[in-house]
């Protein structure tokens, strides 16, 4: 979907599948003019475990975008997670030949392809290779060194890695939909193109993508990418232990946590009841809200817990000024922001998609963080098409003087 300025993004997650059209516009950026959001199934803690149910959802998603936008959905950048991926740090050098000329995009890309060239298992593919920092003939730290002038460039990057296996799968359920897969895009890298600002990644920030089979962790300062993790907690556990603690199905569980959760105990009456079914020879039974809250509390903290150990482990805990940004369905649940700077006792806010035009109304939700960030990305990947539709736009000064030429053509004589 390259040629007519549209682009797709489908976000593969554990509880729906969430699919973007895009038109890339002059005014306004990335224009939202198709959604489709279907239910997912055939995932499981981000990884399909059914190919033909996968397969189903996602060409659900696809067909319910399609019908929203009218546009025939070719191709599309896809969102990936699960327990499976992992990260690490590798370093790589190139000589600049000449000094007299500058360091170019060719000597970047070089530097880069030098960091992929990293040992890894037969089992496992590289998905991203992330610069945290380049290095100028000992200039450390420089966060472009196109334009420069040095002999020696080195750089230090972000490797994530995946499976191949559930590449492979997630690959051919996309493709079995009908859809090309352009690129596979980590989930929390997509949701922090939607939900961080800039000054936050300058000044330190950990981004927790709580979704329904996984929270994906990605950690930023000095503008750049630092730690992606994925942890194996998420709603679904959250869910489960309301399940265990309220002895109710599932899905009776999952729509009282909806409307009635609390992060924070002590903000619900203890006299309020809600009525939902249960187990047992009476169906249906009143509960307390207060023992709901204390319940999802419990998990919460142990969620929160888990992500401080993680940012502790790799000594990033004392360096993150902007605090804590939690996203994902999750994040919908009142009062979690202040939980988490209550046990991680630095600033927390909830991370809403940000620079929506269009169909946006839907998508102004932490939930549809990673479909919205997987449009950003793309924006960004194509910035140069991006300035030629701008050029090209009504009321440009190319089209401006391309006026002017056909209005000299016209009084011009024959």
């Amino acid at each position: 979907m390259y040629r007519n300025s549209n682009f797709a993004a489908i976000d593969v997650g554990s509880t729906k599948v969430c699919t973007l059209v895009g038109e890339l516009t002059p005014a306004e950026g990335m224009r939202i003019v198709g959604v489709g959001i279907a239910p997912t199934v055939g995932m499981n803690k981000g990884v399909v475990d059914n190919i033909q149910q996968a397969t189903e959802s996602i060409l659900s998603s696809v067909e319910k975008a399609e019908r929203s936008s009218g546009t025939r959905i070719v191709s599309a950048r896809v969102s990936i997670s699960g327990g499976h991926i992992g990260s690490m740090i590798n370093r790589a050098v190139v000589a600049i030949p000449g000094r007299t000329r500058p360091i170019g995009p060719e000597d970047v890309a070089r530097v880069l392809e030098a960091a992929a060239a990293v040992s890894i298992p037969s089992d496992r593919q590289v998905l991203h290779v992330i610069p945290r920092y380049f290095v100028v003939d000992g200039q450390e730290h420089v966060s472009d060194p196109v334009g420069m002038y040095g002999q020696r460039l080195d750089v230090e990057t972000l490797i994530v890695t995946g499976a191949v296996s559930a590449i492979q799968n997630l690959t051919k359920c996309v493709e079995g939909a009908g859809v090309q897969v352009e690129e596979l895009v980590l989930s929390s890298f997509a949701s922090a193109e939607a939900v961080l600002e800039d000054e936050e990644k300058r000044q330190g920030v950990v981004l927790a993508d709580v979704g329904g089979g996984t929270t994906d962790v990605s950690v930023f300062a000095d503008g750049s990418v630092l730690h992606a993790a994925v942890l194996q907690v998420s709603g679904f556990h959250l869910t489960h232990d309301l399940v265990a603690g309220l002895r109710a199905p599932f899905a009776a569980v999952e729509e009282a946590k909806t409307l009635y959760a609390h992060a924070i105990p002590s903000t619900v009456d203890s006299e309020e009841l809600v009525e939902i079914d249960t187990f047992g020879s009476d169906r249906r039974k009143s509960v307390s809200r207060r023992r709901l809250a204390e319940i999802t509390q419990a998990r919460l903290e142990e969620m929160l817990e888990m992500v401080y150990m993680d940012i502790r482990r790799i000594g990033f805990d004392d360096t993150l000024a902007a605090g804590l940004v939690l996203t994902g369905g999750t994040a919908n649940l009142p009062g979690l922001d202040t939980l988490a700077e209550q046990v991680l006792r630095m600033p927390a806010r909830i991370g809403v998609p940000h620079g929506l035009s269009g169909l946006s109304d839907i998508l102004a939700n932490p939930a549809y963080a990673t479909g919205v960030g997987l449009l950003h990305w793309v924006l960004r990947d194509h910035e140069p098409d991006r300035r030629r539709v701008r050029e090209k736009a009504p009321g440009s000064a190319w089209e401006w003087l391309r006026t002017i030429g056909r209005w000299f053509k016209f009084l011009l004589p024959q």
